[in-house]
């Protein structure tokens, strides 16, 4: 007995049709065909560009959209089914059916049972949410990301096609535009589809996809990291020779009269800001900033043997630190040696400084609940820290308006997301429910 995605017979029907096989294939052009004229790139060569899988998913979509074509002579899918229908299932002519009514949408995923079942809203629309069944993309799926795909009601439940693509934020962005300039629409002015629009915008969700996954196979970008001050982030290590005959508690004296230098015992100082929180720049790269006691770590200062050491995570900083001590110690102290790592250069001196260290230091669920404990006392302060994405603002002030609501549930939606993309452990693991509930925002984590 045929399953109900066996489209065999119907693709035989099809390839023994000219008429109709030129069709397809001049649907299928019309999703790839705009992507691929502009980057020069032959159809051929897509899978090696982006992966094989993705070479079947990018026909489905062309495919399923040609299902729901009518022309003069009629529908595919209606003539196969008046001639051929008698060889198919039950259940695989419902389906053949209710693939060619299904219109093609944006969705946001939410409530993810792995193997299971997903719940979609479609961010085109003002429909309810809608809980589809679905076992392989519910393995990979994670909450609050973004796909376009068919949803197909199959007897007394939901299903989705086999075309599904998932979308970066950026990809998001480009198909909003394209959809508004297809329908001649205003940036204020909602974007809500009907079915006959999205029937008729189909090509525009795989060419929008298809324009930024080349993008980013073409020109891989490197992840920008800053640090709260905006700056770029490269690691600066400036070693600092006592000079002859000066000692330790002779230099110490000094570095606790420091304006933001804070002791930690004798030989060491945390380097802090005077204001609190974070005021760093807004941009798509990651800010790194570390926070004790509510105000921002800019270095830290450490006597070791005959040499002050000193680490800062930018130029800005190595510089502002070096007139700081200049002035407080340069007397007591030669030209200091400076060492730069970039952020790649930080990860491989900590994994080769991992490997050689002893195994099983930590049991593992002691280093989870740590993790753990640091992730909440670091949202905790994000609450009341001004975030860029938030205008400048700290949660719990943009919550207060109703454009300022919405912006904290997508950011809050994005901090979830990310975190669940990194696959296991604590960080994939972390619970945000704490984070929506105090905020007032519960109902709408759906």
């Amino acid at each position: 007995m045929g399953e109900r995605n066996d489209i065999s017979g119907l693709l035989s029907f099809i390839g023994r049709e000219t008429i109709w096989r030129d069709r397809m294939q001049d649907v299928v052009a019309e999703h790839l065909m705009p992507a691929l004229e502009e980057f020069e790139i032959d159809q051929d060569d897509l899978g090696d560009l982006l992966g094989e899988q993705w070479t079947g998913v990018l026909w489905g979509c062309g495919f399923e959209d040609f299902l729901g074509q009518h022309y003069e002579d009629g529908n595919v899918v209606d003539l196969y089914l008046k001639r051929r229908g008698w060889k198919e299932t039950v259940l695989n002519r419902a389906y053949f059916t209710a693939l060619r009514d299904a219109p093609v949408s944006l969705y946001e995923v939410s409530e993810v049972l792995p193997g299971a079942s997903m719940v979609l809203r479609d961010l085109l629309s003002d429909a309810a949410p809608i809980t589809v069944r679905e076992k392989s993309a519910t393995r990979t799926l994670k909450q609050w990301d973004r796909i376009a795909v068919r949803v197909v009601r199959e007897r007394d439940h939901h299903v989705i096609s086999g075309a599904l693509l998932p979308f970066r934020a950026e990809a998001v962005d480009f198909l909003f535009a394209g959809l508004r300039d297809a329908l001649k629409l205003k940036k204020r002015d909602a974007l809500r589809l009907t079915r006959d629009q999205l029937l008729g915008c189909a090509p525009i969700f795989t060419s929008a996809w298809l324009f930024i996954e080349i993008d980013h196979a073409l020109t891989p970008a490197e992840p920008q990291f800053t640090n709260s001050d905006g700056d770029d982030v490269l690691f600066h290590d400036l070693r600092y020779p006592l000079a002859s005959g000066v000692t330790q508690k002779a230099v110490a004296e000094r570095l606790d009269r420091v304006k933001g230098f804070m002791s930690e015992g004798a030989k060491f100082w945390n380097w802090l800001a005077n204001r609190k929180g974070r005021v760093g720049k807004a941009g798509d790269g990651i800010m790194l900033d570390t926070q004790m006691d509510g105000a921002t770590v800019l270095g830290s200062v450490e006597l070791k043997g005959k040499t002050l050491l000193v680490t800062v995570n930018s130029a800005e900083r190595a510089a502002k630190i070096q007139m700081l001590i200049g002035a407080a110690a340069g007397d007591l102290l030669r030209t200091p040696l400076t060492t730069i790592r970039t952020v790649d250069q930080m990860r491989a001196d900590q994994r080769s400084e991992e490997r050689g260290a002893a195994p099983d230091e930590i049991p593992p669920e002691i280093a989870r609940q740590l993790m753990r404990d640091h992730l909440d006392k670091h949202y905790r302060e994000t609450l009341d820290a001004p975030i860029p994405a938030l205008g400048g603002k700290s949660p719990r002030q943009a919550v207060r308006t109703t454009a300022g609501r919405e912006m904290v549930i997508d950011w809050l939606k994005m901090l979830e997301n990310r975190s669940a993309g990194h696959g296991e452990g604590p960080i994939a693991e972390y619970d945000f429910g704490w984070m929506w509930s105090e905020l007032g925002l519960e109902g709408h984590r759906k």
